[in-house]
């Protein structure tokens, strides 16, 4: 199957969801989210491989078992690159990141000991910049209130630091083309403009050395 972009159906039948989200309407709307939401979601992960690697599509079902909120359906489809990448399609439209979303303890020491070199950290600003200039976020998934322990507040780099690891991100909310294969172009021109910033992590932080189970 050629990915042909998320029609408008799939846009609402995760409206259905979130208005619904119960067993009964799952049950009622499953061919619905296997032909519109994750057939779609398949294709396009097939055809980028080649240049982002094998992709791995997140259960539709959530784990409730601490959480407060019961509801027992996701009200979106995640899936994500071996090549660094995400991405994720719901009610809202269309997401893509790619970067060091959760750095383990040793990343982002790494991390911040890179922002804080005047050579590395100027360079990353250099590349933030050309990121924001072509209409992406630089973010992070968690951002400190203030300067990490042992770093001014007053850093000129104090931005990049108080974040938690890094990544490029873009959202697009729902268009005519997310119902298209132009959505295809739209996910790699993303995943390609964060090759920079990738590069960049990949030569100052890297993987991490710590046990699994420690990180």
């Amino acid at each position: 199957m050629a990915f042909k972009g998320w029609p408008a159906a799939a846009i609402e039948f995760y409206e259905g969801l979130e208005a619904d989200n119960s067993k009964v309407y799952w049950q009622a709307h499953k061919a619905d989210y296997e032909r519109l939401v994750l057939a779609p979601m398949e294709a396009l992960l097939a055809e980028v491989a080649g240049e982002f690697g094998d992709g791995k599509i997140f259960r539709p079902y959530r784990d409730t078992r601490f959480s407060a909120d019961k509801s027992p359906y996701k009200t979106g489809i995640g899936a994500t690159l071996s090549v660094r990448g995400y991405i994720h399609f719901d009610a809202d439209g269309l997401s893509v990141g790619s970067g060091y979303y959760m750095p383990a303890a040793d990343q982002l020491e790494r991390f911040r000991a890179a922002v804080d070199n005047d050579r590395t950290g100027t360079e990353l600003v250099g590349l933030v910049a050309d990121a924001v200039a072509e209409d992406l976020e630089v973010t992070a998934h968690e951002t400190l209130k203030s300067a990490p322990r042992g770093y001014p507040k007053d850093h000129p780099r104090i931005d990049l630091l108080r974040g938690k690891g890094l990544i490029v991100w873009k959202h697009w909310t729902p268009a005519p083309w997310l119902g298209t294969a132009k959505a295809k172009q739209r996910v790699l021109d993303v995943l390609r403009a964060a090759g920079p910033i990738n590069a960049w992590l990949d030569a100052n932080v890297g993987p991490s050395t710590l046990p699994e189970r420690t990180r």
